[in-house]
């Protein structure tokens, strides 16, 4: 599937994103403070496209001038996701590169999942998180409705060997049409 907003295309991993990926992703402001590790070339952007990327519900977020992809959005569902949710809710990662941040880029391919989730999949809750620290994040979450639910302190997180505080926020398909 592919999704459109004003500015975006979100649509799904490819190989041939794997420079893309490696050119934002080997930034150390970008995946450690989502819980990744840095990538360390094209070859290891390919093997994350590969067997973490393209999944159902993960896209590449691309600027609709030129389709190139400068960030992910992705859903994770029911127990796939790392809440552990009920099938009929979702949780939503996401990071773009670091020459995109401040133009809400983020905020607005968010916002597409949102309704993609609540009119297509027809789900009643999303989730989302943050870090601490990573006011960034957290910022893009209240602008696209979500509101704080809980904290979960003593987080582990194996792909970067460290124990973290997660905040999680909220969003119901309610608050979303209301809004």
């Amino acid at each position: 599937m592919i999704l459109y907003s004003e500015r975006l295309i979100l649509r799904p991993w490819e190989d041939s994103d794997a420079e893309s990926l490696y050119e934002y992703a080997r930034d150390d402001r970008v995946g450690p403070i989502a819980g990744w590790p840095v990538h360390t070339s094209v070859e290891n952007s390919r093997e994350i496209i590969r067997t973490v990327l393209s999944v159902p519900e993960t896209y590449a977020v691309c600027l609709k001038e030129d389709n190139k992809a400068i960030g992910s959005v992705g859903l994770k569902t029911g127990k796939k996701s790392i809440l552990d949710l009920p099938d009929a809710e979702g949780e939503i990662g996401y990071w773009i590169g670091v020459p995109f941040w401040g133009q809400g880029l983020i905020p607005e391919a968010v916002r597409a999942i949102i309704r993609h989730a609540f009119e297509d999949l027809g789900f009643e809750t999303l989730w989302c998180g943050y870090f601490d620290g990573n006011e960034k994040s957290r910022h893009a979450q209240g602008k696209c409705g979500f509101t704080y639910h809980h904290t979960d302190k003593d987080v582990y997180l194996a792909l970067t060997n460290d124990i973290r505080t997660a905040h999680v926020t909220r969003l119901t398909k309610e608050e979303w049409e209301k809004a």
